[in-house]
């Protein structure tokens, strides 16, 4: 099977940390678990490399690759010569009853015995089955792979968002603030009516009350990001503002004919599929004979019943042939267990299927949706931010009351946030898209890793 290229980020990132295993796959153990748990993230690399050596549910996946790879190998093995070697001493001692003589002699028999399977049609099917279950079982584990970073890169950007908005409500409170304190002003000095003083406070106060809301919303995420990676957040880096997001190519079709090929769940049931159906075949070759070649070295000083004889040398070469006749009619029942099987298999594909066309296309649409909305929101930002400026200009000249400046202060700091979430929402989705599709590469990783900057010092 092609290794997906998400392969390259786990190297690179377990090599820089010590934490690579002989078998290619990253060193899970607790000792990377505890460093882990007492490190403090910054970098979206330093989460994605928490992640991988945290994640029980990778963990799982890397040793299911590898009970499928001993499978296989036992499998192999099966078809290989068998060589065995037995060795028996014995103290006899025959009594013969016509003459009551006892007689006593010591009986050795040593044998060596080598055989080959030469056809066998059971074990054949089932190495196929095995190879084709250690493929499905790698499938799954990139499938995880993948799922764990763009949940991480999800999580992440989660954060930076709460952070963001966060910072803008801050300086949303220090807008009304002012605000607040120019109307007291100019209350103090009865050129305000006291509605005006009441309606400003009332305005710090709901920003009060959201910036106590995105303060918890805040801390949650920061909690979902260490639970995924067992790293606490530390100073994240943040989204650059001039980072230039790809914008979205080919059709929708083109997308999901993509996630037919690539995606790692449906090559998986592929997988499982011709596994199956290599199953029936082997089920159906318990009614075909087996062959197999046997050749066989024995030394020993006794016969049947433990004769006792002269020590002879015997080398034995010969086919040893098996034909089913009648197994009560177990076998017919495990084939028609493993036609049942298959269909199941059959059905699982379609399921996964069509499951991951609508993914696919829902994503495909969420990340259009999103670039159209970026640009909406930009717009509305310039121009909320225009208005804000206006209206603060008229009340200094008394052609608009305290309402309209602090309308337009809200107005001002919540298109801010509303583009904050759509340029974090369009990444998340292009990272889904390409999750679904099964293009998820090292290089996407990397590529979203340069959009971030480390925050100023």
């Amino acid at each position: 099977m092609r290794k997906n290229l998400l392969l390259l980020l786990i190297i690179s990132i377990s090599h820089a940390h010590g934490t690579m295993a002989a078998d290619g796959l990253p060193e899970l153990n607790n000792t990377a678990i505890a460093r882990a748990e007492n490190s403090i993230g910054r970098t979206l690399e330093d989460f994605f490399t928490a992640a991988i050596n945290y994640s029980p549910t990778l963990q799982i996946a890397a040793e299911s690759l590898n009970i499928g790879s001993a499978r296989k190998q036992a499998a192999n093995g099966r078809l290989l010569p068998q060589l065995s070697a037995n060795a028996n001493v014995s103290d006899n001692r025959r009594m013969i009853s016509d003459t009551s003589q006892l007689q006593k002699f010591d009986g050795r028999r040593y044998s060596v015995q080598l055989s080959q399977v030469l056809f066998n049609w059971q074990a054949y099917a089932a190495r196929s089955a095995a190879y084709l279950v250690e493929d499905q079982i790698e499938a799954e584990y990139y499938g995880a792979l993948s799922n764990l970073l763009t949940d991480v890169a999800e999580r992440y950007f989660n954060v930076l968002q709460a952070q963001d908005a966060l910072d803008s409500i801050a300086a949303e409170l220090e807008a009304v603030q002012n605000q607040l304190n120019q109307i007291q002003s100019l209350y103090d000095r009865q050129l305000a009516q006291i509605t005006d003083l009441y309606q400003a406070r009332a305005s710090a106060a709901a920003v009060e009350a959201e910036q106590l809301n995105l303060q918890s919303e805040l801390a949650m995420r920061r909690e979902a990001l260490r639970s995924a990676s067992g790293v606490t957040a530390g100073e994240l880096s943040s989204l650059r503002e001039e980072a230039a997001i790809p914008p979205l190519e080919n059709s929708i079709n083109y997308w999901v004919s993509q996630a037919e090929k690539n995606n790692h769940q449906i090559v998986a049931r592929e997988f499982a599929v011709e596994a199956a159906d290599k199953r029936v075949d082997e089920q159906r070759g318990a009614y075909m004979p087996q062959v197999n070649f046997v050749v066989q070295r024995q030394d020993s000083n006794v016969g049947f019943d433990n004769m006792p004889l002269n020590r002879t040398d015997n080398t034995y070469v010969g086919l040893n042939v098996t034909i089913p006749l009648y197994a009560g009619g177990s076998n017919k029942a495990a084939v028609r267990e493993a036609l049942s099987q298959h269909s199941i298999a059959e059905n699982e594909l379609r399921q996964v299927q069509l499951e991951a066309n609508e993914q696919v296309r829902i994503a495909y649409i969420q990340v259009q949706a999103a670039e159209t909305l970026i640009e909406a929101a930009q717009k509305l930002v310039d121009s909320t931010a225009l208005a804000s400026t206006a209206m603060q200009r008229g009340f200094e000249l008394g052609a608009v009351t305290s309402v309209d400046v602090l309308n337009a202060l809200r107005d001002q700091y919540r298109a801010e946030r509303d583009l904050q979430q759509a340029r974090y929402d369009h990444i998340k989705f292009l990272l889904m898209l390409k999750r679904e599709t099964g293009l998820l590469t090292a290089d996407d990783m990397l590529e979203v890793g340069s959009w971030l900057e480390a925050p100023a010092r």
